[in-house]
């Protein structure tokens, strides 16, 4: 039996949140036709939605993406620099929505001061690498998504492998030195940037594209990080990995980047969002 047969048999009656009746199939049935079939179960679940039957773990996404744009979720590879308090919560939504394949670095292990922001951070991971805890988390939370996450502090050379092949760059490093480093390997292979950091109550978001302006000319590169004398919460942390993999997944799913040459600003001490022009 061939493949788009094989899930249609398989596929049973379901509804979106809004009622619409779809068939939906299910993970179980992902898995064994993964198997059945030698490929991987985001590509199963891709050829479902190319059917027009619909995986049952993502339901709950059809009011925001369409068939087709969670197919090329799927489909999509992205780039994930630092898995601290922001590229923890970036893996942990890229994961839970649908992205196929997530290529993730970074070289730090958790520290007790860790504990009160980063998603990854436990108790029980103390001094262990980061990378190693970003594995366990997606492999839990979405097994029919790859993620590979070295265990390095990447350097221009690593950067610009790390990138290779992708759709789009995620910076979650802390501070400013390495950041432009990444800025320049994501525009050398044509790919959009989205950046963001968090010191205290503010953060920022923006999407940087080749060619676009040099947020980094703007924002300076003190290796002396302002979160160092502002510290960082959970709250903000949170609120700016939300947006940084909200605009990620726009550009993943085929749309056009909503803070491209823009810097989103956010100030939870006043509850504030604003969005200046870098042009």
């Amino acid at each position: 039996m061939d493949l788009l047969r094989a899930i249609a048999s398989r596929a049973t009656p379901g509804r979106l949140p809004d009622g619409t009746p779809v068939r939906v199939l299910s993970g179980f049935h992902c898995a064994v036709l993964a198997r059945e079939h030698s490929l991987p179960a985001r590509e199963v679940d891709a050829r479902a939605l190319d059917a027009g039957i619909l995986p049952g773990r993502y339901l709950r996404n059809f009011m925001a993406y369409s068939p087709a744009e969670q197919a090329g979720l799927l489909r999509s590879t992205a780039a994930l620099v630092g898995l601290g308090g922001l590229g923890g919560t970036v893996l942990e939504i890229m994961a839970r929505t649908g992205v196929g394949t997530i290529v993730a670095a970074d070289g730090d292990r958790f520290e007790e001061s860790n504990l009160n922001r980063q998603l990854l951070a436990e108790g029980a991971r103390l001094d262990r690498p980061k990378a190693e805890a970003a594995l366990a988390r997606a492999a839990a939370i979405n097994p029919t998504v790859t993620v590979t996450a070295r265990a390095a502090f990447l350097d221009a050379a690593g950067m610009a492998a790390c990138v290779a092949g992708v759709q789009v760059a995620v910076d979650a490093l802390g501070g400013l030195v390495d950041r432009p480093v990444l800025a320049k390997a994501a525009a050398a292979r044509g790919i959009p940037l989205v950046t963001a950091a968090v010191a205290g109550d503010t953060g920022y978001v923006a999407t940087v594209l080749p060619g676009g302006p040099a947020l980094w000319d703007i924002l300076g590169g003190s290796a002396d990080p302002a979160e160092n004398a502002l510290g960082c919460q959970a709250a903000g942390v949170t609120v700016a990995a939300g947006l940084q993999a909200a605009e990620a997944l726009r550009l993943l799913a085929g749309r056009p980047p909503r803070l491209a040459g823009r810097l989103l600003v956010v100030d939870l001490s006043d509850m504030t969002f604003e969005t200046v022009s870098l042009t």
